[in-house]
């Protein structure tokens, strides 16, 4: 198949780009580098060194023999060049990374709360207006969140996407199915919200084909293919916008710094390695809907822990202490967090999980 990887120098992106590229599919990466200067606006840098993205490419052609193209343009900005890329390629999927996914970048000021909002929304309306634009029939593959449920406890298991519920109506009760209620905690998340009502609206108006994954947090760095030479290998943001916990208590073990858990410590969260993300994809772009289908949303994770836990986890294989501290977020002490994952698991995912394979 050819695909379209949208947000391909980043850190889910740059990793699914090589795996569909030796799997077979014909690559194109669309990416304007922000997440590069970034760094620099932040004054961090990924703990792994990534090299350029053009060295990044000829590396993985000298390896692999496979060609990867690259476009370099802003998705949400630049429309007219990519309704020409589009046409030009006529992709079988667009799977779209780009863009802003840090939470807490999202929340650090108006100016960042307003860049989240435009850079994301108007990326997927221009994805979606394009691909009706270009007139060709396009799976879009669009890399959600988990957080658009909220980490609220819900009292049930979250279902993929959608919930039925009964109306009262004259005639009396009917039953429904819509999309799970938002309850997003930060602008990212809201985006992600939004998102949805973009995609329903697409779906519904232009019979556009649309895979939605809500994700969970991605732990891990490298996948078989970002570990074939260091040129190739991924991000380990640990900073405060873009690090996960887990890396950061990672860090924080490795430096013999006591992991800080704020609050009890009772937060839930849905996790996922890299690796299985790339094998997510791949089942999702085997596995389009067809056209006039509804919006297909998967639950992307493969399983959930309490953050206390997961410093425990990290202490007993080091040694390293835990520091509980106050709490600065506006968010539940404890929450629980079932969720439906059945359909991934149905199409044959063997995941990795962190208690077998995190200190690998």
């Amino acid at each position: 198949m050819k695909a379209i990887i949208l947000g391909g120098d980043g850190f889910c992106g740059w990793p699914n780009a090589l795996y569909l590229s030796k799997q077979g599919h014909d690559v194109t990466i669309v990416d304007n580098l922000s997440r590069r200067e970034i760094d620099v606006e932040l004054e961090v840098e990924s703990l792994t060194p990534i090299r350029p993205i053009g060295e990044r490419i000829r590396v993985w052609k000298e390896l692999s023999g496979k060609d990867i193209k690259f476009e370099n343009f802003t998705v949400g900005k630049d429309y007219h060049r990519l309704v020409s890329l589009i046409k030009d390629e006529q992709p079988d999927a667009i799977v779209h990374f780009a863009e802003q996914r840090a939470a807490p970048y999202s929340m650090k000021s108006a100016g960042h709360k307003r860049y989240t909002v435009n850079n994301n929304l108007n990326a997927i309306n221009d994805v979606l207006a394009a691909v009706v634009d270009a007139g060709v029939d396009v799976h879009v593959i669009h890399l959600g969140t988990m957080g658009v449920y909220g980490y609220g406890t819900a009292g049930m298991k979250i279902p993929e996407g959608y919930l039925k519920v009964k109306i009262d109506t004259p005639e009396g009760e009917t039953e429904q199915e819509i999309l799970y209620p938002t309850n997003p905690g930060s602008i990212y998340h809201l985006t992600k919200s939004q998102d949805q009502l973009l995609f329903a609206f697409y779906n519904k108006n232009d019979k556009v084909k649309i895979t939605d994954l809500h994700q969970g947090i991605v732990w891990g760095t490298q996948t078989d293919e970002t570990a074939m030479d260091e040129r190739l290998i991924n991000r380990f943001d640990y900073d405060g916008d873009f690090g996960t916990v887990l890396n950061r208590f990672i860090m924080q073990a490795a430096v013999d710094y006591p992991m800080t858990v704020f609050g009890t410590g009772g937060q839930t969260r849905a996790f996922i390695h890299v690796q299985d993300i790339c094998k997510c994809i791949e089942i999702a772009l085997n596995n389009p809907p067809q056209t006039g289908e509804r919006v297909n949303i998967l639950n992307q994770m493969t399983e959930t822990h309490r953050v206390r836990d997961l410093a425990k986890m990290i202490s007993s294989a080091t040694g390293a202490k835990i520091a509980y501290l106050d709490n600065p977020r506006n968010e539940s002490a404890e929450n629980e967090l079932n969720v439906a994952n059945d359909r991934f698991i149905g199409f044959g995912l063997k995941p990795k999980t962190l208690e077998s394979s995190l200190i690998e």
